[in-house]
């Protein structure tokens, strides 16, 4: 069985929920505390032992380029004044095994894995969305890997949600528990309404794909907004090669979202040593304004 050496993460939408902050600033360059949400998708990435990254780029994202590289007037400028512990945080984002491919338009998150059909060849692939932000001991990529060696096929991660959220997600229909975590999956629905869904257990921003998707995708043909959805290719792929759903448990942040990325700053910020001291009097005096207002 091919092992799963490569990772695909799109990059390529506009970030309108952030405008104008997006209007000028690739939405995947938005911090928490100090480091791109991005960053935290690559890492992830490479904690699960993924060799090779492409990136799905568009207009006005080269900062992301930018942010992986190398910048040598910056590290000299460190080094000759002896910041050694900034140095290294900056050497630590210079990772050489990162490539990118533009998506030329805004056809869907489908379309946009489909630019990466040249760069993964005929090998499985996770694929990572920077939306989504999950911090765990093992990575999740790395569960949906271990996943895949165990199954022989796809695997999508998912989690549980409010029912009445169903709508804003991808939902899978599940057939039966086949494993710890693991369900086989009759069909994959995208965003049913509530009354409509066949369970609360959500898609969520992290997919291990064999290559037989891009045939799919490339003949799939677009939904009323001209999109290429990726759910509904899934679908058919499990028509044709079973996948199964993976159901995460941990903490998600969804900093695509001005009020996840809110949160995603604040809990990180309570852990981060230069800001944690600060905040935790700070929240408390505040969290004693709010109860007097209420």
């Amino acid at each position: 069985m091919t092992k799963v050496r490569k990772a695909v993460i799109p990059a390529a939408g506009l970030g309108t929920r952030f405008l104008p902050a997006t209007k000028a600033m690739a939405k995947e360059m938005m911090p928490i505390v100090d480091t791109p949400s991005i960053q935290y998708v690559v890492e992830e990435a490479m904690a699960a032992g993924i060799e090779e990254i492409i990136i799905i780029s568009g207009k006005g994202k080269s900062p992301i380029e930018d942010h992986f590289d190398v910048n040598i007037a910056l590290e000299e400028n460190l080094k000759e004044k002896g910041k050694t512990a900034m140095l290294e945080l900056v050497q630590q984002t210079n990772i050489p095994h990162i490539h990118y491919v533009r998506q030329a338009y805004p056809h869907g998150l489908g379309d946009a894995i489909l630019q990466a059909e040249a760069f993964i060849g005929n090998e499985p692939f996770v694929v990572l969305l920077g939306d989504d932000i999950m911090p765990s001991e093992i990575p999740l990529a790395k569960s949906l890997m271990d996943t895949y060696d165990e199954t022989k096929g796809g695997v999508v991660a998912t989690m549980r949600i409010p029912e009445d959220m169903t709508n804003r997600y991808g939902i899978v229909e599940i057939k039966e528990k086949v494993g710890e975590h693991i369900y086989s999956v009759n069909h994959f629905i995208e965003k049913p309404a509530p009354e409509e869904a066949p369970s609360n257990l959500a898609i969520i921003g992290r997919y291990l794909l064999t290559p037989e998707i891009f045939d799919i995708l490339r003949n799939q043909a677009p939904d009323a907004g001209n999109e290429i959805q990726l759910t509904d290719a899934i679908e058919s792929l499990n028509a044709i090669h079973p996948l199964v759903a993976y159901e995460y448990t941990g903490k998600r942040y969804d900093v695509g979202d001005k009020y996840g990325l809110l949160i995603a700053n604040i809990e990180f910020g309570l852990e981060n040593k230069d800001t944690a001291d600060k905040m935790r009097p700070y929240l408390k005096e505040l969290a004693k304004e709010l109860k007097n207002k209420a």
